[in-house]
């Protein structure tokens, strides 16, 4: 584990102030306007919240329609850094973690979304997950700061970069191969790699 850790702030992880969340002054346009924004920031929470979901059920198809093209991932945990460009990369990398051998829970909360314009926001999410790794006999959980870019592109709010960054984690190796009763990725994940 490295010593060297950043500051995990605002400044650090790169979010600016978004618009002011306070009700205009002026006339009916500008009340619309306002209702979008509190709208689009929904929108992009179910966004989020989809996301998790999808990791966690290796609905990649689905997975696929909130991420931008382009998306940016770094993920940094105890003994991996992982960079990836790009849906496809991402889709490719995600896609093997998620097989008939595992099990992940992924939990986001306390959103904080910055609105930058109507076509741009920033959002800070807290993470708790846990995952097993059943014929490795494997388990991992903890805690991530996720910092997130968000664009509006025809209308749909999508994932431009994702970022996390471990507060904490565990890895314990189990005497057992778990066995789960009800176990929904041994159905539909994908075939193990190793």
């Amino acid at each position: 584990m490295s010593e060297k850790r950043q500051v995990l702030n605002k400044e650090t992880m790169g979010i600016d102030e978004g618009l002011p969340l306070e009700a205009s002054a002026g006339g009916i346009e500008e009340l619309r306007r306002d209702i979008q924004r509190l709208m689009d920031m929904e929108a992009i929470k179910q966004l989020k919240y989809a996301y998790f979901r999808c990791i966690d059920t290796a609905n990649m198809d689905e997975l696929a329609t909130l991420l931008h093209d382009d998306v940016v991932v770094d993920f940094k945990g105890g003994d991996y850094h992982w960079q990836l460009n790009g849906k496809q990369e991402y889709l490719g990398s995600i896609g093997t973690s998620f097989s008939k051998q595992s099990i992940g829970q992924h939990h986001g909360h306390h959103p904080e979304i910055q609105m930058l314009s109507a076509t741009e926001a920033t959002g800070i999410w807290y993470l708790e997950d846990k995952f097993w790794v059943l014929n490795h006999k494997y388990y991992t959980t903890g805690t991530v700061l996720y910092w997130d870019r968000y664009v509006k592109e025809n209308g749909r709010w999508l994932i431009r970069e994702t970022r996390y960054e471990r507060l904490y984690e565990f890895n314990e190796a189990l005497a057992e191969e778990p066995k789960p009763s009800s176990h929904y990725l041994g159905v539909h994940g994908t075939e193990p790699a190793f």
